[in-house]
């Protein structure tokens, strides 16, 4: 099947077609900037919520590393004493599933009723009593975990262009090394809208900062001062933390599969950054099989990577397992891992607390 990346790419290979995509690019930009000055106009309202909303977002389709920034910012304010929950679109989850699906420690969920990454980020945070709430409709959920649990910070997963509900502070990644998507907006470029929209960020956080020189990220930061002059900027790295044994549920060290060889499974935003965590954990990558983000996998598919693997271990994502095909145990007949991130901060860790905090309220305990 011909994914609309591979037709995006073979676009861009000949003049009519990269007009074709420009084209389309002004009739998209034209319906953001009419959107964003119907609600600055007050003709579309906003909603509020009794509770303070961390929105960590992006400006880019893919591929800047939410997921461990909104665990990061649930961690870092429930160690604080705030009740926290987290809200969530839901991308991916089935038709039939529930208006509002909640994830909460006790309570089991398929992963088809929320979807995948509301899912991981549950599995991520169990035991910490932080709820996932998922619905389209963000303020409902909102108004729905401040009446049943008591929160009192929202952290709203991918919702910068989301702006039917209020926040109090926008979290705006940007990847080190892609950072504005070509500085065109879809589908030409990968920018969910233009550039001038990085001035309603109270924060920027420069994701993979490791993987770029240090001129690169000067030259990064000299850009966001000149897009939103004074912002907050700190730099963090998507940091590999340990390996899920899945069958056996056993956390293990990342040296387990050091000098081994093995094969990378990903349908995700940015697979590259995946496999080069591999490789930079001295495990080597022999074969790689990507797929379109949040792909669905088949039993077909597995059947083809078992078939193909010659009996090496398989290492995929945390977001890519839960969305393995319900008889993955039987046709995966080897070893299968699952790398586990997180985000780690290299520069301002203090101001991202501190922001932080100054939404939530203070400390509580």
């Amino acid at each position: 099947m011909t994914t609309w990346a591979k037709r995006r790419e073979r676009l861009k290979g000949t003049a009519g077609g990269r007009a074709l995509l420009g084209a389309a690019s002004l009739a998209y930009g034209a319906g953001v900037l009419a959107r964003r000055g119907l609600y600055a106009a007050g003709v579309l309202k906003r909603k509020r919520v009794k509770a303070k909303v961390v929105c960590i977002g992006n400006l880019t389709s893919g591929g800047t590393g939410k997921t461990p920034a909104v665990l990061l910012a649930a961690e870092t304010l429930r160690k604080r004493g705030h009740e926290v929950a987290i809200l969530s679109r839901g991308y991916g989850r089935k038709a039939a599933a529930p208006e509002v699906s909640v994830l909460l420690d006790g309570r089991p969920v398929d992963w088809r009723e929320c979807g995948d990454e509301p899912w991981m980020i549950h599995q991520s945070l169990q035991g910490q009593g932080i709820p996932v709430l998922v619905c389209p409709d963000r303020a409902k959920a909102g108004a729905l975990a401040v009446e049943m649990y008591g929160s009192r910070v929202l952290i709203l997963d991918d919702g910068f262009q989301h702006l039917r509900l209020h926040r109090d502070l926008d979290v705006v990644l940007v990847n080190a090394r892609d950072p504005f998507g070509g500085r065109r907006l879809l589908p030409l470029g990968d920018l969910r809208e233009p550039l001038s929209a990085l001035k309603r960020a109270g924060l920027v956080v420069i994701t993979h900062a490791d993987r770029v020189t240090s001129a690169e990220l000067a030259r990064l930061r000299d850009d966001l001062d000149l897009l939103h002059p004074g912002v907050t900027v700190v730099e963090s790295a998507h940091k590999a933390d340990h390996l899920l044994d899945v069958k056996t549920e056993a956390k293990l060290p990342l040296a387990h599969l050091k000098g081994q060889a093995v094969v990378a499974l990903s349908g995700i935003g940015d697979p590259l950054s995946f496999e080069t965590q591999l490789e930079s954990l001295d495990i080597k990558v022999s074969q790689s099989w990507r797929f379109p983000d949040h792909h669905p996998y088949t039993t077909r598919e597995l059947k083809s990577i078992e078939d193909l693997r010659g009996g090496l271990p398989l290492v995929t994502t945390h977001k890519d397992f839960v969305r393995l095909s319900d008889d993955w145990r039987s046709l995966l007949a080897g070893e299968v891992y699952v790398l586990g991130i997180k985000l780690e901060l290299l520069k301002g860790r203090n101001a991202w607390i501190d922001l932080l905090e100054q939404i939530a309220g203070g400390k509580r305990k």
